[in-house]
């Protein structure tokens, strides 16, 4: 452990640990509820656990033995009541620790250390590298994508306090922090309702305006003094996107009004954001011969902000040409004073534009097909035999038809929609820019007919091809389909018309490679290594027509949905992968753990920028493995794909997900306007409908994470029975990739507590289950010790590792108390089984929250 690792446990100790258990014990003591000794029996429930599971306990002893012992409770309905008064105040307990770490965020990550520009600024300099960086600036950008995945749960004013107490523990003001806990123990957790797609993109909007507003404007300053020679565009280098409002797939409640009514809020959002700036700058610029000017822009700045005047046009360009006229009279005129309020506030026009973040549509590929199903038989824009037709045909037949669409003619609600939103394109592209939308992203990407099902609904409705100013970008997710794109691809690029339209996109194709799906279809090391496999074939056939591919990354939350430190994958890439920007998805709990706070964003942007930069700067790497490297992680991806296959085909598989741990309940809990589930909810669950996230969080709400580690001890298994141990630790301490793999799969691993599941090993329908994912835990932990040469997880990120720890005891009573209300469930025929219901969905508010530190 580095001197820097050091400090920073020390610093965790003194700064979370102790201010923890400070805080904590006034929190507890205060009477929320109206129950007397709640706070002071949570404790001895939370001991009464550990010791419990210490003796070989189930939830169900631990719990019924508490109240036998510290209570006088007799009745069931007292003693549920008394249960949910411990959650309440466990999940409170997550947001006091969530603030404590937001607070001293600064002093335990070196934000001016590895990976930050300032950092890279001196690397510059010391190698003589300004030329090969400037190139890098003008051919690089990273892309942050919010999406409106539902893996939190604080409601809006939960999340306004949190950032109230960080203020406040940050000047270590007891007496509003007091005030501010009052305020968290009777602010409601729980939403009565379910929030609509328009109440995410608030939530979402409410981090763009507070967080990555003036975070990346503070990057912006960093880059532009640092790099003055330079001049980095930073319109190109930092983007922003969103989904909520704009992805249909899966979400019935997405409409075309509901897009149009984000991307006006999105607008008003920055309108008003730059009007604050503006205000705030005015006060500084009382010079003459500029007081004006920048009086001329709050005016016009404020008419569309707030009266959404629609006379006088106002864009990106005519806010730019006034503040450059500004800075231009403050530096010859006024001697350069305050002349870095300016230039903050061009960053960031620069950045967000009028668009805020880009919205971004996505839909899945059967429904396309369908719609084609109603243009064939609801017009003469297409052959009536239309669905006989083979692939080429198809394609030919959409690509030649000279038919508008009028959508008025078809009675299915879903196809008018889809043609309303291709139209509404052009409307937002006018009033936000082009940067307003113009992606569209379609899931389930398995063709190259259905990349041209989508910019075919552009040209049936009316779009000359040269006017479609929109990326199509395929969505590429399961085994099979990652195995599949590049051939996809090639099919693709040889199509004519497709061609052209890329020529008119700058020769550049967006792709979107999910891992979420991949683990849930393939494992946890064939999905990492099937999604490497396919960047590299796909941009060798990308290279080959010309083309620059750009990946996009559906990573985010845990390791286990392609979490974790993803920064780490990016630098170990070498250049046989295309490296022209960096987009992510930023989903659930990655947005508050990552980007929660304007330090932190600042630190993880900076950080992906530094990961994208530096590897083609610096890096002399050819390719991302050398010599034998790649064949090793393929064998043992295979073998992990065999092994997780095994446990995926397991008859009980899903049977033991749906009763053993929450899934059935994601559902009921109101988190996300979205189903939780694909297709009807009331048919046969399958893996193929389940969402990856109700999939991935069910195994962590009780602790197995199995989509994080299984398969990773049996294939390491399998090369030392061939021999190749030796080898498989010299690639973990070797190549980078392989590295960042394994330390995310300890991540996982860390976040695992079985004894929460241990009574489950004599049960005569789930025991032989329970116990094949526990013997892969201990053979995957034997295994990662050997070729890690580390008894213990994580031992290289102490910090994370320390707060893991932490939170995973703060959510023991939770994890307790959902397996018990689980446990009374399945031996049936109780009175209280709505009860224990609505228990097991409260517990998973405090569960996931607590996994935060999961990115």
């Amino acid at each position: 452990m580095n001197h820097f690792a050091r400090d920073a446990v020390k610093k965790f100790e003194d700064k979370i640990g102790l201010r923890f258990q400070l805080f904590n014990s006034l929190f507890l003591s205060l009477p929320f509820f109206g129950i007397e000794k709640t706070g002071t029996l949570l404790p001895l429930f939370n001991q009464a656990c550990e010791s419990g599971y210490e003796n070989g306990k189930s939830p169900l002893e631990i719990v019924e033995g508490f109240f036998a012992t510290n209570t006088a409770l007799t009745s069931e309905s007292h003693k549920l009541d008394l249960l949910f008064r411990f959650v309440q105040y466990a999940e409170r307990q997550v947001v006091l620790f969530d603030a404590l770490e937001d607070a001293s965020f600064d002093e335990l990550h070196d934000l001016d250390g590895s990976g930050s520009v300032k950092y890279l600024q001196n690397l510059v300099r010391q190698n003589q590298k300004t030329a090969q960086f400037q190139k890098r600036l003008s051919n690089f950008g990273v892309r942050l994508v919010l999406t409106a995945h539902p893996t939190q749960f604080y409601p809006g004013s939960v999340l306004g306090i949190i950032n109230d107490l960080e203020g406040a523990i940050r000047i270590n003001d007891t007496a509003e922090i007091k005030v501010l806990l009052q305020q968290l123990g009777r602010t409601p957790f729980f939403k009565k309702q379910k929030p609509t797609p328009f109440d995410e993109a608030t939530s979402l909007i409410w981090y763009l305006e507070n967080v990555f507003y003036q975070a990346i404007g503070k990057t912006g300053n960093e880059l532009r003094d640092g790099f003055a020679d330079a001049s980095p565009d930073l319109g190109n280098l930092i983007k922003m996107g969103f989904w909520s409002g704009g992805d249909r797939d899966g979400n019935p409640f997405v409409k075309v009004e509901t897009t149009i009514a984000v991307a006006d809020a999105l607008r008003t959002a920055i309108l008003r954001s730059y009007y604050s700036d503006v205000k705030k700058i005015r006060r500084r610029l009382t010079f003459s011969g500029v007081e004006n000017l920048i009086s001329e822009l709050e005016k016009r700045l404020y008419k569309k902000a707030f009266l959404e005047e629609t006379s006088q046009a106002l864009t990106k360009e005519s806010i730019l040409e006034l503040l450059f006229e500004i800075r231009n009279v403050i530096n010859e005129q006024h001697m350069g004073l305050f002349v870095e309020l300016v230039e903050d506030l061009i960053n960031k026009v620069e950045v967000f534009g009028l668009h805020f973040a880009t919205l971004d549509i996505r839909q899945d590929s059967s429904i396309h097909v369908r719609i084609y199903e109603h243009i064939a038989e609801e017009t003469s824009a297409l052959p009536d035999d239309f669905a006989k037709l083979s692939e080429d045909e198809k394609i030919s037949a959409i690509l030649n038809s000279k038919t508008k669409i009028d959508l008025n003619t078809f009675e299915d609600e879903l196809t008018r929609d889809t043609f309303s939103v291709v139209n509404a394109f052009r409307g937002i592209q006018e009033t936000n820019g082009e940067q307003g939308a113009n992606r569209y992203i379609i899931s389930n990407s398995q063709s190259a007919l259905h990349v041209i099902e989508v910019f075919g609904l552009f040209l049936l409705s009316g779009w000359e091809p040269e006017d479609v100013t929109v990326d199509v970008v395929p969505l590429f997710e399961t085994v099979d389909d990652l195995r599949n794109a590049a051939h996809v691809m090639r099919e693709l690029y040889e199509i004519p018309t497709y061609r052209d339209h890329l020529k008119r996109r700058g020769n550049a194709q967006t792709i979107m490679l999910g891992f979420s799906d991949g683990t849930k279809d393939g494992g946890y090391l064939m999905a990492n290594y099937g999604i490497y496999r396919a960047k590299d074939e796909l941009t060798k056939v990308s290279r080959e027509f010309g083309i620059e591919v750009i990946f996009f990354d559906g990573r985010g939350g845990p390791p286990a949905r392609g979490g974790g430190k993803t920064h780490k994958f990016y630098s170990s890439l070498g250049k046989n992968i295309s490296d022209k920007g960096i987009e992510i998805t930023i989903q659930g709990q990655t947005v508050s753990s990552n980007f929660g706070t304007i330090d932190a964003a600042r630190y993880n942007i900076e950080q992906l920028l530094s990961a994208g930069i530096k590897n083609t700067v610096f890096a002399e790497k050819e390719k991302t493995f050398e010599g034998e490297e790649e064949s090793l992680l393929r064998d043992l991806a295979e073998y992990s794909f065999e092994a997780y296959s095994d446990l995926k085909n397991d008859p009980i598989f899903l049977e033991y997900l749906e009763n053993v741990s929450p899934l059935k309940y994601f559902a009921k809990a109101n988190i996300g306007s979205r189903p939780a589930r694909r297709g009807n909810a009331s048919s046969k669950l399958t893996l193929k409908s389940l969402r990856a996230i109700p999939f991935v969080g069910a195994w962590s709400q009780m602790k197995q994470n199995v989509p994080g580690f299984y398969g990773v001890g049996s294939a390491i298994q399998q090369m030392d029975d061939r021999g190749k141990l030796e080898e498989i630790s010299e690639l973990y301490n070797q190549n980078a990739f392989f590295k960042a793999l394994v330390d995310n799969c300890e991540m996982s691993m860390q976040k695992t507590f079985f004894p929460l599941t241990a009574h489950l090993a004599q049960d005569p329908i789930y025991g032989d289950f329970w116990r094949k994912i526990k013997d892969e835990y201990e053979r995957t932990r034997k295994y990662l010790a050997i070729i890690t040469g580390r008894d213990s997880f994580m031992a290289d990120f102490p910090v994370a590792r320390e707060s893991v720890l932490m939170r995973e005891k703060i959510v023991l009573p939770l994890t307790t108390i959902q397996q018990y209300a689980l446990t009374k469930i399945r031996k049936g025929g109780d009175e209280f089984n709505e009860s224990y219901e609505k228990l097991i969905v409260r517990c998973s508010f405090g569960i996931i929250n607590a996994g935060r530190n999961s990115a």
